[in-house]
């Protein structure tokens, strides 16, 4: 099995909800979430798949959250906007622009800072 990885920032501001301490006040991170993609095989370049198309995907995605509170948006209405919903949400997105494709989303990792990551993937 092959694997290839990518990683991108993006800067946003939360705040948590339901949650005594001091993220429970509006504060920011400078994010950096990283997808890994696998594959059995090669394709006829001898890549997983190009890293300027998975750079693109995940650029489009981020851009959804980038400079934004996220508070705000649709996604974060009911859950907290915190690394591991992150995580699964750019998951979920970056598997929909795989569709049809023999290239699997392994897994995203999304840290708020240098020593903290949380990480999704579907069983």
């Amino acid at each position: 099995m092959y694997e290839v990885s990518v990683s991108m920032n993006f800067s946003a501001a939360h705040n948590l909800r339901g949650y005594q301490g001091k993220c429970e006040v509006l504060h920011g991170h400078n994010w950096k979430v990283e997808v890994v993609l696998r594959a059995e095989r090669l394709d006829k370049a001898g890549m997983v798949e190009d890293f300027t198309f998975i750079k693109g995907k995940l650029k489009e995605i981020l851009s959804l959250f980038d400079h934004k509170y996220l508070n705000t948006l649709s996604y974060f209405k009911k859950m907290n906007p915190t690394s591991e919903n992150i995580a699964k949400i750019v998951y979920g997105k970056m598997k929909e622009r795989m569709r049809g494709s023999s290239v699997l989303v392994d897994c995203v990792k999304v840290w708020e800072t240098d020593t903290s990551v949380a990480s999704y993937r579907e069983p």
